[in-house]
């Protein structure tokens, strides 16, 4: 037996280094130990997570690193996502990405900074033409940052294949010191249909998850009947820190035969969104708590495979079953949970309550929604499945059943606002209501004469809100009439109370600066290495406007040698 279980086991070892994808190809981005603050496919708030995060070391700065031979085919600079971000082509075929960027190096940030003066504009995107901006392995192409919706300081890295599909980064050699087993931190079972049920509930069961001392877990013992599928919430983590991380690949099998798989080897964009489908949504929303399906209930996702009867599994009467879950990082370290199953069927059964509610949407029809001066249209193909939906509304206020189902696509929401005064008209949007306390946030409003709208993928109450209240323009390092000769940067805090803001303009002289914006630190901030002023008087004028129009001007004088 020992001799059949070796080679197994170094097949089994090796299975992830023999693959198609070059080995030797590219190097790693950063020349520090590779720490991982997030993995490839982990789930995230609508979509899986497209790359590796790399850790800098809690700071900004560090170099990056072209990973190999090519040129720089994308540049994009936004306030939000990515931040500033670089995209190479290689001869290969492949595209390697680096988001979250403090700067750029002298060459690339020159190329940028002329094309942001010329469209006078922070934000944007250029496509340089082929070999305008070659870069070679090994050449520094930008420093480590936090811009963007990074949430802390490291780098967000990719490599995507010519379909732009992005791809796991450890599938070409980039090495993660790993020999740590995934988490399990919770299994659920769900009855599928009226003639099912587990533990004599047709309602979805936590179950009693018991670690051992393997590392493994066992399940409670259950009876069940009918039509099951099961959920799991499950994590990895590496050696060198302690971050909740995704897993690589999860496979179930019914007394000893596969029937489900979920390999997070790589996806499409456009897929990601069905995220919400593939976890328990409404499980998510209601406690926080992200649990992957392990069955498949019309999701487009190609993640899953090896799939028999949708991975869902069918008890009978007086049967036993065993039913295993295997879960795997990329380093092959490996979690099993072992639940034992007795088929009973039985009269006596805690049967599932079903609300109704005046509306039934039918997935494949569309549907429009009206009442007062309020109407949804919700088309068709947005639900993944037919369902009760509560709509009411009271005055300017929507409820829109309750965010714990998900979109596939946008709906739209409209309020007809020709009651109200041209004057009151030009101050009104649209605002999701969160929280108990009810915050109006921001949902982006669109006006078409009297109608305004809005799209959103997100059920839930809104309203119509009014916005008579200006963004605040402090300056943060500097004072007027201030002597700024010895100053590098100059900076301001921009703040908007409720509808947020839209844009802004900074000028010097009347000459068009560009001003950074970072929306986590509500600060705009110049660099005087741009050079653009001369003069030792100057005179800064910024304007900020909020998504009404609401705007706000901030004047001041310094004098610079």
């Amino acid at each position: 037996m020992r001799l059949i279980l070796i080679p197994l086991f170094f097949i089994c070892s090796f299975s992830n280094a023999q693959n198609s994808f070059p080995q030797d190809y590219f190097r790693s981005p950063l020349d520090i130990p590779l720490v991982l603050a997030g993995t490839f496919a982990e789930l995230r708030s609508n979509h899986f997570h497209s790359g590796l995060d790399i850790k800098t070391q809690q700071r900004e700065g560090l170099k990056v690193y072209s990973v190999a031979d090519g040129y720089i085919s994308r540049i994009k600079i936004s306030h939000f996502g990515y931040g500033k971000a670089l995209y190479i082509t290689h001869p290969n075929g492949y595209t390697s990405v680096y988001a979250h960027l403090q700067n750029f190096n002298p060459e690339i940030d020159a190329y940028v900074r002329k094309q942001q003066y010329e469209k006078e504009s922070y934000e944007i995107e250029l496509f340089p033409q082929a070999g305008a901006l070659k870069v070679t392995k090994s050449e520094i192409i930008a420093y480590s940052g936090n811009t963007g919706g990074s949430g802390g300081a490291h780098l967000h890295f990719e490599i995507r294949d010519k379909e732009e599909h992005p791809l796991n980064p450890m599938l070409f050699g980039i090495d993660i010191a790993d020999s740590v087993k995934p988490i399990v931190s919770s299994i659920y079972a769900y009855p599928i249909g009226g003639n099912s049920y587990v533990n004599k509930s047709s309602n979805i069961q936590e179950l009693r998850l018991i670690p051992i001392k393997s590392g493994d877990y066992v399940v409670e013992n259950i009876e069940a009947f009918g039509k099951i599928g099961f959920a799991i919430g499950t994590t990895d983590r590496q050696n060198l820190a302690a971050n909740s991380n995704g897993v690589y690949n999860i496979k179930t099998f019914l007394n000893g035969n596969q029937n489900f798989e979920i390999d997070f080897k790589e996806f499409s964009f456009d897929e990601s969104k069905h995220i919400n489908r593939f976890i328990d949504y409404e499980l998510y929303k209601t406690k926080s708590q992200r649990v992957q399906k392990l069955y498949n209930d019309n999701n487009p996702l190609t993640l899953f495979h090896s799939v028999i009867n949708d991975g869902y599994i069918k008890i009978d009467d007086s049967t036993n079953s065993v039913y295993k879950i295997k879960i795997s990082d990329y380093k092959n370290n490996e979690t099993w949970v072992t639940l034992n199953i007795k088929g009973q069927k039985s009269d006596a059964i805690e049967t599932k309550k079903t609300v109704t509610t005046p509306y039934y949407i039918y997935a494949n029809q569309t549907t429009n929604l009206k009442e007062g001066n309020v109407s949804v249209d919700m088309y068709s193909d947005t639900f993944y499945e037919d369902l009760f939906i509560d709509f009411k509304v009271s005055n300017d206020t929507l409820y829109l059943d309750k965010d714990i189902v998900p979109l596939k696509k946008n709906i739209t929401i409209s309020y007809d606002v020709s009651h109200y005064s041209d004057a009151d008209k030009n101050k009104l949007y649209i605002a999701e209501l969160l929280g108990y306390k009810n915050y109006p946030s921001y949902s982006p409003t669109k006006r078409k004469g009297n109608k305004l709208y809005t799209y959103t993928k997100t059920l839930g109450t809104y309203a119509l809100t009014t916005d008579n209240i200006k963004p605040t323009i402090v300056p943060v390092n500097f004072k007027n009439k201030q002597w700024l000769s010895n100053f590098r940067f100059l900076t301001v805090k921009i703040d908007d109370e409720l509808s947020g803001i839209s844009n802004y303009r900074a000028t010097i002289n009347d000459k068009w600066i560009l001003m950074e914006y970072d929306y986590k630190k509500k600060t705009l901030t110049y660099n005087f290495n741009d050079h653009v002023i001369t003069d030792t008087k100057n005179n800064l004028k910024i304007i900020v406007t909020d998504n009404v129009g609401n705007s706000s001007t901030f004047e001041a004088l310094f004098y610079r040698k």
